[in-house]
């Protein structure tokens, strides 16, 4: 067996740490206490919600989950739902039959083997139907079990344009990240990395001008004028 990949520590100059650094405090000092735009009460809900979230965006989720926990907000209850009861509530989402197997399954998981409850570690969750290490890296991290920076396609984004990362995976995006974000704000740079990128560092026409590190960006330059 393979060892597992192990994360590349970058040697940054003083003045790139002190660059990353003046980066985090400007998105901390904008959003102290930046949170998922998920709704979610307990962590099974928060649990269900990301595994939908999978290529769909959070408004759909929320008003997918709106109706659906007010009668499934536990895995007994989706376990009474079953699948052809759970489609009909998340039929507006991508991949819903997937998932609902996916939130089926994992929901009879958390009834026979852990009381009903969801398990807040890394090796129970990655073990559940539909959870893979991103899903599980933001229920962790949103539930301050352990922090994480789950990188989908807005923190791959950003952290490119940010010259934070060269990585070509987002595996590599999150090694890198992890090396270099101070420790005290790693619980926090997921969520200000995903806004940033899903508000502001968009893809096609990033909004410099409303942006907080725009100074401190390499590449800022290319988007003047676009």
């Amino acid at each position: 067996m393979k060892a597992a990949k192990k994360a590349r520590r970058r040697r940054l100059s003083p003045a790139e740490t002190a660059r990353v650094a003046a980066i985090f405090a400007r998105f901390e000092a904008a959003s102290p206490d930046p949170r998922t735009e998920l709704t979610y009460k307990t962590p099974y809900t928060l649990l269900v919600a990301v595994v939908l979230s999978a290529q769909a965006t959070d408004k759909s989720v929320n008003k997918a989950t709106e109706k659906l926990y007010a009668v499934a907000d536990t895995p007994q209850k989706m376990l009474a739902l079953g699948e052809a009861g759970l489609i009909p509530y998340i039929a507006s989402i991508g991949l819903f039959r997937t998932k609902a197997k996916n939130v089926v399954a994992l929901s009879r998981i958390l009834v026979e083997q852990y009381g009903g409850e969801a398990p807040l570690n890394r090796a129970a969750l990655q073990a559940l139907p539909g959870v893979g290490r991103k899903t599980a890296s933001v229920v962790l991290n949103e539930l301050d079990i352990e922090p994480a920076i789950a990188v989908d396609t807005h923190v791959f984004r950003v952290a490119h344009r940010l010259g934070l990362s060269k990585g070509k995976t987002p595996e590599d995006v999150e090694h890198d990240l992890m090396a270099i974000v101070p420790d005290a704000l790693k619980s926090r740079a997921h969520h200000w990395l995903i806004l940033h990128g899903r508000y502001v560092c968009v893809a096609r026409k990033p909004k410099c001008a409303g942006c907080v590190v725009a100074d401190l960006c390499p590449s800022r330059e290319l988007f003047l004028g676009a």
